[in-house]
């Protein structure tokens, strides 16, 4: 099948490695080059490197309303258009251009978490299951129907980066198996069902500061909800930590932790240092297990590196 692909992230290239694998890539679309780095040096995105790799043919427009940029992906005349984490919007012009219309790659169980940042709003949320949707596009944001679903367990100890990479990895398979249902004219869409309906929101860097106020629970899923960014993070006597690997600690290791004298921690207290992991006391009573953090500029480090030649039992994060 002659299909064009827009995408820009790395979540997008698997699915781009396997259409090369297996239909006719006419053209890709991706986002322009933009400054990242101390230096905000121009890059440019996954795709684009993916792209001028294997030499197809690119285009970089800042907004697809644009009539040279719309007659340009008309004049590559593909079949159906593969959107996967793209960025842009699509007018009405571009989805109803090719004859199968535009299938996008949506990283949740639609119509649950419809919207930017499904990943993380499903680790935040706690939800045990996730997936992937195929979709068939339409106007309104991520209201098309979905050709197929494909569910996968989230791991309790999964990050968003670890999730994103396996769920980019189920949808290029997925995205197969709906191309080859379209073609052989096996596959029909089906509308979203009203109830349901949840919005990721896109992630703020507001929401990376720490309140010790809540569970232990909820800050371990924060704190993997936001790798690889914005790194859920706290202070420490004015400086700024970056946590980078917690856990929750059980009721029974909570006896063991606590001090023995008549002194009532608060929330966010250092319990103790115990085999290189940092305890801190959150909202519910129960401990959170920092393992990894970082300094401002610095690297990260494991607690037993972080907290040589510091007394750090008894000082409070917030």
């Amino acid at each position: 099948m002659r299909v064009a692909f827009a995408g820009t992230p790395e979540f997008a290239l698997p699915a781009l490695t396997a259409l090369l694998e297996s239909h006719e890539v006419v053209g890709v679309l991706t986002q322009p080059d933009r400054p990242s780095g101390r230096g905000r040096h121009l890059s440019a995105s996954p795709v684009k490197r993916l792209a001028e790799q294997r030499r197809l043919p690119l285009l970089q427009p800042a907004s697809l309303r644009d009539a040279s940029a719309q007659a340009q992906l008309a004049a590559w005349n593909p079949e159906a258009l593969i959107v996967v984490a793209y960025g842009l919007i699509l007018p009405v012009a571009v989805l109803t251009l090719p004859r199968l219309g535009c299938l996008n790659i949506h990283a949740s169980l639609l119509p649950r978490w419809r919207g930017a940042a499904p990943v993380q709003r499903a680790i935040l949320a706690g939800d045990a299951v996730t997936g992937v949707s195929i979709m068939q596009m339409d106007a309104g944001l991520d209201t098309g129907p979905v050709l197929l679903t494909r569910t996968r367990a989230i791991g309790a100890r999964e990050t968003a980066q670890m999730l994103q990479a396996a769920l980019a990895t189920l949808g290029a398979g997925a995205l197969l198996e709906a191309l080859d249902g379209l073609a052989k004219g096996a596959l029909e869409a089906r509308p979203q069902p009203q109830a349901g309906v949840t919005y990721a929101a896109k992630i703020g860097k507001s929401e990376a500061r720490i309140d010790w106020r809540r569970p232990a629970a909820d800050i371990d899923r924060q704190v993997r909800a936001f790798i690889p960014w914005p790194i859920a993070e706290t202070m420490l006597d004015g400086e700024r930590l970056r946590i980078h690997a917690a856990e929750v600690f059980g009721d029974h290791k909570i006896a063991n932790a606590l001090p023995k004298d008549d002194i009532s921690p608060q929330f966010g207290a250092i319990i103790a240092i115990r085999d290189g992991i940092m305890l801190i006391l959150c909202g519910d009573g129960s401990l959170l297990g920092v393992r990894r953090l970082q300094k401002p500029g610095g690297r990260v480090l494991e607690v037993s590196d972080f907290a040589h030649n510091r007394t750090l039992a008894g000082r409070r994060l917030g």
